[in-house]
């Protein structure tokens, strides 16, 4: 079954028929397309829901979203497709950061989260983790694509496509404009709803987390994936691929997320069994 829905102005896209829905969320510069090879797969087991972040449409009026936005947005979303029942997180880059404040302003409406090379990537944990060198090019990409959102128009499209470029990003060109810069203009000058109001993510349900390894540096600290490999019911895999491994190597990723998914409904269901 393929189904859209349109809420708050976006574009919701499902597919699928299962009894469990896996809502996707991307992250800069992508957009719902970046979620092809697991729909393609996964749509046959699961109802998989997939739409462009508010504000990263390129055929939509520029927008900073705020994070309480951002939260309003995703919370009509998951109602709008979720037929009462918690709804499993699938999440990389900037849609770990929405999708994990999501979880911990509402917790009741999450069964399990799938993260995807984003741990504690604000933590001083990971600062600490970082050479100068590293935090130094960390510093300068977001710097770009800040300044590539306040330029705008033609000259911040080409920024920002010269920087998706460089960076080795798997998106199609005519996808990326500085449109989708504005969570980095609010990171770095703390605009349109700073982001120091995001809670410490602490979950509390099973969660996978795949990050790759060829990068020049790492979006967790290795305490956090220590502790949360620890946790039961979740997992924490390193692929060899860079920061998007879903698309660099579709079928181990989906493999993976396969096999992890079956567990956290067991993990779950034992809990609530301990709890009574």
């Amino acid at each position: 079954m393929n189904k859209q829905l349109v809420v708050d102005g976006i574009d919701i896209h499902i597919e699928g028929e299962g009894a469990e829905t896996i809502v996707m969320i991307h992250g800069w510069p992508d957009t719902y397309r970046l979620w092809d090879a697991q729909v393609a797969e996964l749509r046959h087991r699961y109802r998989c829901v997939r739409f462009t972040l508010p504000g990263f449409d390129i055929s939509k009026p520029r927008r900073a979203y705020s994070l309480d936005a951002t939260m309003r947005v995703l919370l009509h979303i998951v109602n709008s497709v979720s037929a009462k029942q918690k709804v499993i997180l699938m999440l990389h880059d900037w849609g770990c950061v929405f999708g994990y404040e999501f979880y911990m302003r509402n917790k009741a409406l999450v069964s399990a989260i799938i993260g995807v090379d984003i741990g504690d990537a604000q933590s001083r944990a990971t600062n600490r983790s970082r050479s100068l060198t590293q935090k130094m090019m960390v510093s300068g990409y977001q710097s770009m694509l800040a300044l590539g959102w306040a330029m705008g128009g033609t000259p911040g499209d080409l920024l920002t496509r010269t920087m998706a470029r460089l960076l080795g990003t798997p998106s199609p060109r005519e996808y990326i404009s500085a449109k989708m810069n504005f969570p980095y203009y609010i990171l770095t000058g703390g605009a349109a709803g700073s982001y120091s109001s995001l809670v410490p993510f602490a979950p509390a349900v099973p969660m996978l987390f795949i990050y790759g390894m060829r990068k020049p540096f790492m979006f967790h600290s290795p305490q956090w994936t220590e502790t949360l490999a620890a946790k039961p019911g979740c997992k924490v895999v390193a692929m060899e691929t860079d920061h998007w491994p879903m698309v660099r190597q579709p079928e181990r990723f989906n493999d993976i997320v396969i096999g992890w998914l079956e567990k956290p409904a067991e993990t779950q269901q034992a809990a609530e069994e301990d709890a009574a």
